[in-house]
């Protein structure tokens, strides 16, 4: 193995075992045009095989090649990226391939996906929710954050002040208990609540 390949040997061993058991890390030489170390092969690959450059676009004056997107011979879908391994005159000797499979995180995506969907939900029940103020109130709450770009979490004394009013303005405030609800969806004391609506009056006389 040339002595520019094998530096890179304990390069391949970490990325493979930071990955394990997603990823596959083959060394070519591009003298010999064939594979020359591979570790977690799950490729069917050997030390000896045919490189086959031609499957990656093989092109000698980039330094790194990808990622691009191959099928394993199982099915399972892999991201694969390639690095150039030059020698001291910058000619190209080798490449660290790393292939990673990604089916299983296609899987959790697909996962996920159903869980988050609501095209399988029914509508709201007039009858269930047809009364549900603490329901209208993260309704206008969240959409204030959208419109706003903001959170919950990085609101101002200023912004909640505002969002008290404004709910106050929409006659959130009717329902009993609903002070202590907006206190808890803006994470202040039930106090601080009536505190910003008694401004809301005093401002308003």
């Amino acid at each position: 193995m040339r002595p520019e390949i094998q530096g890179f040997l304990t390069t391949a061993q970490a990325i493979e075992r930071l990955l394990h058991p997603f990823a596959e890390i083959v060394l070519h030489d591009l003298q010999t045009n064939r594979v020359v170390a591979i570790f977690n092969s799950f490729s069917h690959r050997q030390i000896g095989d045919d490189s086959l450059l031609s499957e990656i676009e093989f092109d000698e004056s980039k330094d790194i090649i990808g990622p691009y997107e191959k099928l394993n011979w199982d099915g399972r879908r892999l991201k694969s990226i390639s690095v150039m391994i030059r020698d001291s005159s910058k000619k190209p000797v080798g490449l660290l391939c790393i292939n990673l499979d990604i089916s299983k995180f296609d899987e959790c995506y697909r996962l996920l996906e159903s869980l988050v969907s609501t095209q399988a939900l029914l509508p709201n029940p007039q009858e269930i929710f047809k009364d549900d103020w603490q329901e209208r109130i993260n309704i206008f709450v969240h959409d204030y954050l959208r419109k706003q770009h903001k959170s919950l979490e990085y609101l101002s004394r200023a912004d909640k002040q505002e969002l008290v009013e404004l709910l106050y303005q929409e006659g959130a405030f009717k329902q009993k208990n609903a002070a202590n609800y907006v206190g808890k969806v803006l994470g202040i004391a039930r106090a601080t609540v009536y505190k910003y609506l008694s401004d809301v009056n005093t401002n308003n006389e």
